[in-house]
């Protein structure tokens, strides 16, 4: 078993559990050590011990819902017939149907206080051509604000379609 598959009941689960919708409700900033190791029914010091601090619980639990949300902008793109601006869109409005589902759309929404690379930008930049690779970030830009939006309050479907609309 891998070591970032925590077993199930375990107080590395429980963390990473709490993490999650505590990151979603409450965002990076706001959220606490004790605040997330009370949810979890964990002490600080079980917090310090399996992630060293608040910073690596929300990259360990971010970098996995990235991966899940990069894996399915890959399939994606691949289905459209791989690179080019068909298979950027589609990459996009399916990262965010994704997002939204899972119910993180705040934790992805926020920039990564780490300063760490951007998957899911660097998977967009990898299905746009070299001479308009930079549109990547503001697309990206674009999709983080509709998470944005869709976690404080705005109905998904509109925030798509406003998407849709960008993308167009």
């Amino acid at each position: 078993m891998h070591e970032w598959i925590p077993v199930p009941g375990t107080a590395k689960a429980r963390l990473i559990e709490a993490a999650m919708h505590h990151f979603e409700q409450a965002g990076f900033e706001a959220a606490t050590v004790t605040d997330l190791a009370s949810k979890a029914g964990v002490t600080t010091g079980s917090l310090y011990h399996h992630f060293g601090s608040k910073l690596g619980l929300y990259t360990m639990v971010r970098d996995d819902l990235e991966k899940r949300i990069t894996d399915r902008m890959e399939g994606a793109a691949e289905t459209v017939g791989g690179p080019g601006r068909p298979a950027a869109r589609a990459a996009l409005l399916v990262a965010f149907d994704a997002t939204v589902r899972f119910g993180v759309c705040r934790l992805l929404g926020e920039t990564a206080p780490s300063g760490a690379a951007d998957p899911v930008r660097d998977t967009l930049a990898d299905l746009l051509p070299d001479d308009v690779r930079v549109a990547a970030v503001p697309l990206v830009a674009a999709w983080r604000a509709a998470l944005r939006e869709v976690a404080d309050g705005a109905p998904a479907a509109g925030v798509r379609a406003a998407l849709e609309f960008v993308l167009a």
